[in-house]
């Protein structure tokens, strides 16, 4: 065993992070795992204690002689606020440090009005909820926010987001974090979403792409189990990517042939509405697909088609395990699906496809809500960031 002195090779960041697979231990199977002295082990378990993140197990453990006392993962310690706000809807949450859901709300919000009437809105939402789940904001430990444009994660802030006026640079994590007490991380919503599916239902994948086709349509990438980002946060954005089929169509971006501006369910929607069929957003596309509407059936498969399209070169080039097929598309089930399955089983590489999973978001709508708890999780439970808290 190694008589370590305090703060090295096991911080107590460290001692929790072994108990956050939710097995209860005691301190002598926590030398044993770290190769700390017993001394050091309870001196961490103890700032452990105090700060209420581990809390010690009804049942103690007993080998024979005197029961010993094993600690378990406190996950009711604090919680955590998070909103998923899309361009026409947003749903808002209450999480335990396990990610579940303790209160939500759902709300049509339209993201154009700008970023202080939506905030405002967000807030006094997020103070409704604690009041509902009998929690303070003294008890909140961090506020995750996913927003439906391009986000620069290092500061929180929209970089010009086509479908966002008034946000470009508008200083959320800063505006929410003076009201709220607590640190507040911002993102694209694809990439929470794509946190939220990969921790609840598919954490054995190393490597998934997740694909929101709503109103618009983007990717959030998990590679090596962790959010890719990219240089300034802008991977995944396949919305954008120019197709064939799209060659003269205007985009909301103000480009030309975008994939988003032919297979969104804006686009769709318009689609329909044009050809008569009472249609102005996604909801009423998948409405109308499930009434059984051949129009729109049609209209969603080649939708799929298309975004399977450009998914065929992602899956040659990045070979995931798992795609995930979410936003309010996805609700209209196998017709996108086929779409998407058709081509791009027809354009991989027989090899990239050999034990490819394609399929929808188990999470469904809660899919962001939850990844944006995951993000402040992650965050708020890193070994660093828990010593510094304990120490303090």
């Amino acid at each position: 065993m190694l008589n370590e002195p305090v703060g090295t090779v096991a911080g107590a960041g460290a001692l929790l992070a072994i108990l956050r697979d939710g097995q209860a231990r005691t301190r002598a199977e926590l030398v044993q795992l770290t190769g700390l002295a017993r001394s050091t082990v309870s001196q961490r378990l103890d700032a452990l204690l105090t700060h209420q993140w581990i809390v010690p197990t009804e049942d103690a453990i007993s080998s024979g002689g005197r029961p010993a006392v094993a600690f378990a993962f406190n996950s009711s310690a604090r919680v955590v606020l998070s909103a998923d706000l899309g361009a026409t809807h947003a749903r808002v949450a209450v999480t335990d440090l396990a990610t579940t859901v303790l209160a939500e709300r759902t709300s049509d919000l339209a993201i154009d009005k700008g970023p202080e009437p939506t905030l405002q809105w967000l807030l006094d939402t997020f103070l409704e909820l604690l009041d509902e789940t009998g929690h303070t904001v003294e008890q909140v430990c961090g506020v995750g926010v996913g927003l439906p444009g391009p986000v620069e994660h290092a500061s929180g802030r929209p970089i010009n987001p086509p479908i966002m006026p008034g946000w470009d640079g508008f200083p959320v994590p800063e505006w929410l974090g003076e009201r709220l007490g607590a640190a507040v991380l911002v993102d694209n919503d694809v990439n929470i979403m794509a946190l939220g599916e990969h921790w609840a239902a598919r954490p054995e994948a190393d490597q998934l792409v997740f694909v929101k086709i709503g109103t618009g349509i983007g990717c959030g990438i998990i590679s090596d189990r962790r959010l890719h980002r990219g240089a300034q946060g802008a991977a995944g954005d396949i919305g954008h990517v120019r197709v064939s089929s799209a060659a003269d169509v205007v985009c909301r971006c103000g480009n030309t042939g975008c994939l988003e501006a032919v297979a969104g369910g804006a686009s769709v929607a318009a689609k329909l509405a044009a050809a008569g069929v009472p249609a102005s957003n996604s909801r009423d596309v998948v409405n109308l697909v499930r009434q059984g509407n051949t129009q729109a059936v049609q209209l969603i498969r080649q939708a799929g088609r298309e975004v399977g399209d450009v998914l065929a070169s992602i899956v040659n080039f990045f070979n995931p395990a798992v795609i995930v097929i979410g936003g309010d598309i996805a609700e209209a089930g196998e017709h996108v699906l086929a779409g998407v399955r058709e081509v791009i089983y027809s354009r991989s590489l027989p090899l990239a496809t050999q034990h490819l999973s394609i399929r929808t978001s188990e999470l469904g709508d809660r899919a962001g809500v939850v990844g944006a708890a995951v993000m402040v999780i992650e965050h708020v439970l890193a070994p660093g960031t828990v010593d510094r808290a304990v120490l303090h």
